[in-house]
């Protein structure tokens, strides 16, 4: 465990993201028919609103919102679709909630008329690899943005999990993500960096990293880890473990998050979740290392 270096991230409505002072929680709304993790059972804006109300209340400090599944196999949607799933979710929110929004989103335009119905942050699964342009979007909207390591498309992503040193290779690849958006305009400051388990990794892969996060300090940005409700959380529970049955699994690898210097850690059960955060919050305050 190590001192957790503290960041401020300006966001487009003039608010400031404190990050380091503590773990901060992000809470997931999927509006897709395919989300691994709770179906569809979102689809419906009305009833998205009301889960994002309920997770502010329950102790979010931000709120992802997304309108595609990346996981293998999943479906990619044309933007109409996708924009029509998420909007009405994000205005409802913005107009409801105190904190930050974010969109779960790596095409342009989607971000873009995300931003102008009130999300502050830009999740990009791909690390502004699928769509460059989006790197403008979030400049000219003066947004954060979050840069996911991952290979390649959702239908092929394991193909290329092959690694020498998978933290060593991840490093290289989220510098390169870096690179690409300051050089799309997009603030140093403004940037937090996702390892990406699960995403292009196998199992070990996955574990070895959120093992060594450490090791992510030295890109100098805050890191948001995902590890929620995971399939390589299945490795350690026995098999066939189904996604919602994972949070016991998940609630560990949080815990081994915030000990290894997560500045935001992304989670479905928020309320559980808000839990383990404090307590190993607590911890690291005990070892002088908050």
């Amino acid at each position: 465990m190590y001192a957790r270096r503290r960041f401020s991230i300006p966001l487009p409505d003039g608010r400031t993201l404190v990050l380091g002072e503590r773990t901060l929680v992000m809470g997931v709304i999927n509006v897709t028919p395919d989300s691994f993790s709770v179906g569809g059972e979102l689809l419906d804006p009305a009833r998205a609103i009301a889960a994002g109300v309920r997770m502010a209340a329950q102790g979010a400090d931000l709120i992802d919102v997304g309108g595609e599944t990346p996981r293998t196999g999943a479906e990619h949607h044309a933007e109409d679709e996708e924009r029509r799933r998420v909007l009405p979710v994000i205005e409802g929110l913005a107009a409801r909630v105190d904190v930050p929004i974010s969109v779960d989103t790596y095409k342009a335009a989607v971000a873009d008329a995300a931003l102008a119905a009130g999300a502050a942050v830009v999740n990009d699964v791909s690390g502004l690899r699928y769509e460059p342009a989006l790197g403008a979007v979030v400049a000219r909207h003066r947004a954060a943005l979050v840069l996911m390591h991952t290979r390649g498309r959702s239908e092929a992503m394991y193909e290329q999990a092959s690694y020498h040193d998978v933290v060593a290779e991840v490093l290289d690849e989220l510098r390169e993500s870096m690179a690409f958006a300051t050089g799309a305009g997009v603030a140093d400051d403004r940037l937090v960096l996702d390892p990406g388990l699960g995403f292009a990794k196998q199992a070990p892969h996955s574990y070895e990293a959120l093992a060594r996060l450490e090791a992510f300090a030295e890109l100098g940005r805050p890191l948001l880890v995902g590890p929620s409700r995971k399939s390589f959380l299945a490795r350690a529970l026995g098999g066939e473990v189904a996604p919602a049955a994972r949070d016991w699994g998940t609630a560990a690898a949080v815990a081994a998050a915030v000990l290894g210097g997560a500045h935001i850690v992304r989670v479905h059960a928020v309320p559980e979740m808000v839990q383990v955060v404090r307590v190993a919050d607590e911890i690291r305050k005990y070892k002088g290392e908050a």
